[in-house]
């Protein structure tokens, strides 16, 4: 199986996120970072990034270069609140999540063509998420390895997505600067222009036993790897997976209780899919309702014998709706299962044995022809007569 990597990089995340919520701040140029003459800038949005400010850059440079431009201290708390969000999106889109910092991660998406849409499909799918549910941007790079997907989701900043198909690297990588080099900073850069190294695609055709007498056989050899688009490295999670869910926003407010608990169908079929790719069970269920109003509330509830059964997951999200008692018109549904466990029990019970032989070759099925090859009945449109 091919393996494809995504990298997903928050455009001028602090910034962004100060610009979404000050209204005063939008299309300015606004300067998020340490206030004092000591200080340095942690992010600029692109206002003001025209006017050749960047990240790290002393505030006192930033100042002068633009001083008609907006300086806040920021607020690191929300952007904690905010990346977890998030990643909380992330981790709907694939169990294999590896964070770099609080706004960019890896994620592993090796097969999810199977089972849903298309690289490019996805990445579209994954972006506007964010846009709808949090108001920010993100580019994104897809390639196959990580890389070529980091250096991918810079290329076509901000709002970009560039995947780099297999077969096509050295040619993207061959008249771009050594300092596109993960790992080339400023002194290794230095030395290879002392060199005559200009180009990744001049270290791709370096001997190695050469380069390594200025750089050591280790650079040498990462570099000369890299160069050539080659790069094994996996997706590593820094901790395990918390949660899996999924949720919808609706075009049209839902009204009627028939309406919501189809919906709940739809979800909960779609959370004991992903449980069940993910070879974990759930412990504890959680439903959340955003009303038209934008009111947010959640339920939840802890199981005796966790599961990743679709029924399961419907009749309790039913029953938490149910106790409610919902009287306004809702503009969202999720379903979220948590407390993951990867032990897996045989059950006393034929029944759950039957039913674990039925879902196995229901996700086989999925596996092979796409995640909507098979659904439950009531899911199906009846056709107008």
């Amino acid at each position: 199986m091919e393996r494809w990597i995504m990298h997903v990089d928050m455009d001028a995340f602090f910034a962004s996120v100060e610009q979404r919520d000050h209204e005063a701040y939008r299309n300015q140029p606004l300067i998020v970072g340490g206030l004092s003459n000591r200080g340095v800038v942690s992010t600029a949005s692109y206002e003001a990034r025209r006017f050749g400010i960047h990240s790290a850059m002393p505030m006192v440079e930033a100042r002068r270069r633009c001083p008609q431009g907006i300086f806040v201290a920021g607020n690191h708390d929300l952007y904690r609140a905010v990346s977890k969000n998030i990643f909380h999106i992330f981790q709907e889109f694939s169990p294999l999540v590896e964070p770099l910092s609080l706004d960019e991660a890896f994620l592993d998406i090796t097969g999810m063509e199977k089972i849903t849409l298309d690289q490019r499909a996805y990445a579209v799918l994954l972006k506007k998420r964010i846009k709808d549910e949090l108001g920010l941007i993100a580019s994104v790079g897809i390639a196959t390895n990580k890389f070529l997907a980091k250096l991918a989701s810079d290329l076509d900043k901000p709002d970009g997505l560039v995947i780099i198909a297999r077969g096509r690297e050295q040619s993207i990588l061959q008249d771009m600067p050594i300092r596109r080099l993960w790992g080339v900073g400023k002194k290794t850069g230095e030395k290879l222009q002392a060199l005559g190294f200009k180009t990744i695609g001049q270290i791709a055709q370096a001997s190695q036993s050469e380069l390594a007498k200025y750089l050591g056989q280790t650079v040498s050899y990462q570099l000369i790897e890299l160069a050539n688009g080659r790069d094994d490295r996996k997706v590593e999670p820094e901790r395990d997976i918390q949660s899996i869910g999924n949720e919808i926003t609706f075009e049209q407010d839902l009204l009627q209780a028939a309406q919501v608990e189809k919906q709940f169908l739809a979800l909960a079929e779609k959370v004991g899919w992903r449980l069940r790719l993910s070879g974990v069970k759930a412990r504890t269920l959680t439903i959340k309702i955003r009303f038209a109003s934008f009111q947010t509330i959640t339920r939840s509830q802890s199981l005796l014998e966790p599961t990743n059964f679709d029924e399961v997951i419907y009749q309790i999200a039913v029953s938490l709706y149910r106790q409610v008692n919902v009287k306004a018109s809702i503009r969202l549904l999720g379903i979220t299962g948590s407390k993951l466990s990867v032990h897996e029990e045989e059950s006393l019970f034929p029944e759950d044995q039957k039913k674990k032989a039925l879902y196995h070759m229901m996700d086989d099925l999925k596996a092979r022809f796409g995640e909507n090859i098979i659904t439950k009945a009531n899911l199906i449109e009846t056709p107008l007569k």
